[in-house]
């Protein structure tokens, strides 16, 4: 396990490291304050007073992905399974998190799959680690391999599967403006990535006969 930790770590995969000095609840307020200015309005008018104290507590809902380890959401596996060797997946996975380059929105779909070696795991934790990785900065790329990852080196399964599907706010509200553009990213490791039937079998099971 102290490897499996070595590595994630290695890929800011873990929880934030303690050398990062989160700076105070007050600090946080007076730059949400100084940035209301600079957009051109006044943080003291009545509707803005509570402003700060708001963006402060909804930042920490939206970024708690930073306090949360996916070890400790995979450390629990289930090994009766009735001899089931095929493959896992779950699909539709709703996740919200933030572009790191504008810090805007970006929000879609994940689908995770797996081969299981010898032992399974809840499949609500899938979801869980997909949040975890949502709930910090990211890029989708970097958001896809993180999920991918994780579950490949704490589960040890035959196989990972990943495809998210999502669509960025940097390019629909802002910039080039081009509302209902989608991207889309996959990453394999395993029986996934050595053989491409089952990347085929992976996709088909994803978009299924109706889309």
């Amino acid at each position: 396990m102290d490897a499996i930790v070595k590595k994630l770590n290695a890929a800011h995969l873990l929880a934030e490291t303690p050398e990062i000095e989160r700076p105070s609840r007050e600090e946080a307020e007076a730059a949400v304050r100084t940035l209301i200015a600079w957009a051109g309005d006044n943080p003291d008018r009545e509707g803005l007073l509570d402003t700060p104290s708001r963006v402060a507590k909804a930042y920490k809902e939206l970024y708690k992905g930073y306090g949360e380890n996916p070890i400790e959401a995979l450390s629990r596996t289930f090994e009766e399974v009735g001899g089931y060797d095929d493959i896992v997946l779950v699909k539709d996975i709703s996740f919200y998190s933030h572009c790191e380059h504008h810090m805007v929105p970006f929000f879609g779909k994940a689908h995770v799959g797996y081969y299981p070696q010898d032992k399974v795991v809840g499949l609500s934790k899938l979801a869980r680690v997909v949040d975890i990785f949502a709930r910090r900065l990211q890029t989708q790329e970097n958001l896809t391999a993180q999920i991918t990852l994780a579950i490949d080196e704490i589960l040890k399964p035959r196989g990972v599967a990943v495809m998210v599907e999502s669509e960025h706010q940097c390019m629909s509200m802002r910039g080039i403006q081009k509302q209902g553009a989608k991207t889309v990213t996959n990453q394999f490791t395993g029986i996934f990535r050595d053989d491409p039937t089952e990347q085929v079998r992976f996709l088909t099971m994803v978009r299924g006969s109706d889309r």
